[in-house]
């Protein structure tokens, strides 16, 4: 169980029309990602990583090529089959937090297990639970405004998880955060990874993101550039910021 893919990518091309011009973002994308992984796709801004991440996540099709999610082949699912599997397989993470100003914590997890068809009272009594295990039992019934950045992400982190998703997908999750709390978030996606069994798929810059990360892919100029394990990590992070 522990080897079989959750992910997949088959000669994945994205292409943009800007006016006159073709801006090819992807250039034949070829990876697996195993259940249960914590994985960071790294690159400079405009590598195609979030594009990738868009691929992955269901929210973009690729204009040439094959994306599997649990060996479905995403293309091929209508509207409704694409929401089912946005809303039930994924949790989405954003660096700005996404999260409804008007609502509560608690509402703001709540809200995608509503969308599942949960009952008020299990997706509420599921909540707390979950608010709970990302350290804000005593916050949630806070709104967006009265909570700090590294709090407003603690809630993103819940709602990702609200549905119990085989992945879950985090786009430069610590892009807003300072240091320190950047580094409280990474530690709670990696302990939801080890304790929940959730595959983290992470786009990022954030170099503390190695010290977590199963595998890395190294994405320049719309293509993998390399594939590399923890273990191997070590003798490269000093280059990377100088590449």
């Amino acid at each position: 169980m522990a080897e079989e893919n959750v992910v997949r990518t088959r000669g994945v091309k994205k292409v943009f029309i800007m006016g006159n011009v073709a801006l090819e973002a992807l250039k034949g994308i070829n990876l697996e990602i195993k259940r249960g992984e914590y994985i960071s796709i790294m690159g400079p801004s405009g590598s195609g990583k979030s594009t990738l991440f868009n691929m992955i996540g269901g929210l973009d099709k690729p204009t040439e090529g094959k994306v599997y999610i649990d060996e479905v082949d995403v293309a091929q699912l209508d509207a409704y089959e694409l929401a089912w599997l946005r809303c039930r397989k994924i949790g989405y993470i954003f660096q700005t937090f996404n999260l409804i100003p008007v609502m509560t914590a608690l509402e703001n997890v709540t809200l995608p297990m509503t969308f599942a068809g949960i009952s008020t009272d299990e997706s509420i009594d599921k909540g707390v639970r979950l608010l709970t295990m990302v350290g804000l039992g005593d916050r949630i019934q806070h709104k967006p405004i009265e909570l700090s950045g590294g709090q407003q992400q603690r809630v993103a982190v819940a709602r990702a998880l609200a549905n119990d998703p085989a992945i879950v997908l985090a786009d430069e999750p610590t892009g807003n955060l300072d240091l320190k709390t950047g580094k409280e978030i990474i530690d709670l996606l990696r302990k939801m990874n080890k304790e929940k069994e959730v595959t983290i798929i992470s786009a990022t810059h954030d170099l503390k993101m190695l010290d977590v990360s199963d595998r890395v892919f190294w994405i320049r100029d719309g293509k993998v550039e390399r594939v590399e394990r923890r273990a191997d990590l070590d003798l490269n992070i000093g280059t990377v910021e100088g590449e």
